[in-house]
């Protein structure tokens, strides 16, 4: 799967995602585009998944006529992040085009 990590995505969740193709927002240029405007972009140019720690993304955008998959990870700290890379990589592994699933990460 080609996965697309918005810009609040810590990069150490590449290292748990070895059998997909990774790529950043900011490496594409697109790092300015508006959640809206990503999506569209990450759409046409044939990404599958599209990883945010934007946790309001699922009340500002329509994934309705999507084939992007979208997975929300709980915060954006890697602190808290890093016990949960193997609930990361298997959110995005099953994710179905046009779903969103959040990854939940608590506080401490």
């Amino acid at each position: 799967m080609r996965v697309l990590f918005d810009n609040g995505t810590p990069r150490g969740v590449a290292a748990a995602l070895s059998d997909h193709i990774v790529e950043e927002a900011r490496s594409r240029g697109w790092d300015m585009l508006r959640n809206g405007e990503l999506l569209d972009a990450a759409d046409a140019d044939g990404f599958d998944v599209f990883v945010t720690t934007d946790r309001n993304i699922r009340y500002q955008q329509s994934l309705a006529d999507r084939r992007i998959a979208i997975v929300v990870l709980g915060r954006g700290r890697w602190r808290l992040i890093k016990s949960k890379l193997r609930e990361i990589a298997d959110a995005i592994s099953t994710a179905m085009p046009g779903s969103l699933t959040e990854v939940d990460i608590p506080d401490e």
